[in-house]
């Protein structure tokens, strides 16, 4: 009895029992690996089960439910999801009819990509920053690539910071007329890739000069000091100078001052006395006239240099001159100030005399310019009468 227990047709048949009777045992052996799936959003996808035979049935789960999102069945056992959503995403799982577990994936949901929006700035010769945008969302994971090249060079990786979507391109070739950056983004569904060409000439562009600062200069209360340094992002060689842009104003004017240096500081002659002033520098390359103006430094206030107001000192007063301040305040006021108001009043009074006697003058200009007008006229009239007279009594009766 024991050799036939032994037999291997008594062990397999053993071992078939055993797997009837323990069903829920063998949910969990399987020999397949749980992957990944992708579909696209508002689509049709379907999810095959991996160890169905065609004809067999199958039991589908999402998430360990048998509740699933809305779908129909094939006969091969796949399983058709219609117009996904982000809802349907999760663990997908096919069962045969004794419950052993034939296949797991997990669905994931999104779109394949787009177009990028790349910018690309230039902050110093030897170095070329740029940026990306998604121009749709994805909902997947994605792996970027990026290469930069210049007019008939071989491509080079441009250094990517996946995190803040940003690579670095370090001592490009300026001298090349055209440059070229291709980024390409690939998810599950997919790959895009997106190129652009610029100039760097025209994308220099310098950080704002740092540490500006404004000072008063004292005994002048209308001039400034302005001075800054060089943008840290700039080469600090001579090869590479810069022109500094200054601009100041009263606080509320609309109208801005202007001064160009290349050297820091600057001094400003022109300030409004007692006035706050708002101050700013900005920097360019000063050998390319195609490079852009920096943003400005920000906001400064500043007022110009002021005298300052002396306060009433202490002094010690002797004995006399104690006396005299308190003794006699009134005589010695008046007599200070009583040959002031007399010059005053002579000086009033000289005038008014002066005016009068204009006045009479004029008007006894006028009467005698009167009398003697129309005296010439009586004059002419009587002669006119004595002519008339003398032809009538000539005239024959």
């Amino acid at each position: 009895m024991p050799g036939l227990l032994s037999s291997p047709v008594c062990l397999t048949v053993i071992s078939f029992l055993s797997w009837l009777l323990h069903p829920s045992c063998a949910q969990i052996q399987t020999d397949e690996v749980p992957g990944i799936q992708y579909g696209r959003l508002e689509s049709n996808v379907t999810l095959v089960c991996g160890k169905s035979r065609t004809g067999i049935p199958v039991k589908w789960q999402f998430n360990h439910s048998s509740a699933l999102p809305w779908h129909k069945g094939a006969s091969d056992g796949s399983l058709v999801l219609l117009h996904v959503n982000l809802s349907a995403q999760g663990n997908y799982s096919c069962y045969n009819s004794q419950g052993l577990l034939l296949y797991s994936v997990t669905l994931r949901l999104g779109h394949p990509p787009g177009l990028l929006t790349i910018s690309c700035r230039v902050p110093n010769h030897t170095h070329v920053r740029c940026s990306w945008l998604d121009s749709i969302q994805t909902f997947l994971p994605a792996q970027y690539n990026a290469s930069f090249r210049g007019t008939g060079e071989a491509w080079r990786p441009c250094i990517m910071d996946v995190t803040h979507k940003l690579c670095d391109v370090h001592h490009p070739a300026f001298w090349q007329p055209i440059h070229t950056l291709r980024i390409t983004e690939t998810n599950g569904l997919g790959s895009q890739a997106t190129s652009i060409r610029f100039r760097l000439h025209e994308l220099l562009k310098p950080d704002p000069p740092e540490s500006v600062m404004v000072k008063p200069v004292e005994g002048y209360s209308k001039r400034l000091i302005v001075s800054w340094n060089f943008p840290s992002s700039w080469p600090p060689h001579d090869a590479f100078p810069l022109m500094f842009h200054i601009r100041y104003r009263p606080l509320d004017s609309m109208y801005w001052s202007e001064r160009y240096s290349e050297e820091s500081p600057v001094e400003i002659f022109d300030a409004l006395e007692d006035h706050l002033h708002q101050v700013q520098v900005r920097a360019q390359d000063e050998v390319n006239s195609d490079s852009q103006w920096s943003d400005w430094s920000p906001m400064l206030l500043i007022r110009p240099w002021a005298n300052p107001t002396p306060e009433p000192t202490e002094e010690l007063l002797s004995e006399e001159d104690f006396f005299s301040l308190y003794t006699k305040p009134e005589t010695s006021t008046a007599k200070s100030h009583k040959p002031a108001l007399e010059e005053e009043d002579n000086l009033g009074l000289v005038i008014l005399l002066v005016l009068l006697s204009v006045v009479i003058f004029t008007t006894v200009l006028s009467l005698i310019l009167v009398v003697w007008v129309r005296q010439k006229r009586h004059d002419h009239v009587t002669i006119q009468e004595l002519a008339s007279m003398v032809k009538m009594k000539s005239m024959p009766i």
